[in-house]
């Protein structure tokens, strides 16, 4: 995530209207203060220390550890990854858990996280079929982490927000243009730059959208609540439908996974 300005709000934000957010940057800062302690390298961890403490590391996630396409999310490659996207997780997140409400915005966080981690996984997956022709075990899979999938899922959600006529009992004005260009900037980084989960940030995007716009259409609906728990539903159906099949797709890679386990166990 860059650096970005705040959409413009009509009132003072307080802290309890955006706790749950609070909550997570202090997760994910506290995290962070821990793996330093414990020796992992403040500014580039290295990929021993990433996978150690969670990161997605396909020949791992696929072959018996799919927790880590969640406890990736905490997980951060130095200061500087932390920084921009809790600056960016509090520009969005003190937002849109209190126009979303922290239900919603709950679910619309940690699917929109997940969604990031599947589709890095896919193209993980997908590079593998490659190194399947070479079968050179010291051609690793890349390693990812970060909350930027999520952190760009709420983004995604509140410019999609942003698109529509604003509700009667809404409580932000969001600038339309702003939320354009910042969402547009980073997805230029993330193809231009190297380094950067552009994957995680695009499913992330595309999860936050689908449930902001189901979102707006529910608050027209008399039984608001009930047209939320089936859009986050839904969301879970396409998240499980997509991870079933990368999880099939991945079969046929599962002797080099074994193969890159065994030659690196040393090290993994």
């Amino acid at each position: 995530m860059t650096e970005t300005t705040p959409p413009q709000i009509n009132q003072k934000l307080q802290i309890q209207t955006w706790w749950f957010t609070a909550l997570l940057i202090a997760v994910n800062v506290g995290l962070f203060g821990w793996q330093i302690l414990s020796g992992v390298n403040i500014t580039d961890p290295t990929p021993v220390d990433a996978i150690a403490w969670g990161a997605d590391f396909t020949p791992l996630t696929f072959t018996g550890e799919p927790e880590r396409l969640f406890s990736s999310m905490f997980f951060h490659f130095g200061m500087i990854h932390l920084m921009l996207n809790m600056w960016a997780l509090y520009i969005f997140g003190s937002v849109a858990e209190q126009l979303f409400g922290r239900s919603y915005y709950i679910g619309l966080y940690f699917l929109a996280g997940l969604m990031g981690s599947v589709l890095s996984s896919y193209l993980s997956i997908r590079d593998g079929y490659e190194l399947l022709q070479q079968f050179d075990p010291k051609l690793l899979p890349h390693i990812s982490a970060g909350a930027s999938g999520a952190v760009m899922g709420i983004g995604a959600a509140l410019t999609v927000v942003s698109l529509f006529p604003p509700l009667p009992q809404q409580r932000f004005w969001l600038d339309k243009k702003s939320l354009l260009m910042i969402m547009g900037i980073n997805l230029v980084f993330g193809f231009t730059v190297s380094g950067i989960n552009n994957a995680a940030h695009i499913g992330g995007m595309i999860m936050g959208a689908l449930l902001a716009a189901t979102w707006y259409f529910s608050q027209k609906t008399q039984n608001k609540g009930l047209f939320q728990i089936i859009a986050l539903s839904v969301g879970l159906l396409l998240l499980a439908a997509f991870y079933w099949y990368c999880t099939a797709l991945s079969a046929g890679l599962n002797p080099l996974w074994h193969e890159i386990l065994r030659q690196n166990q040393s090290t993994f």
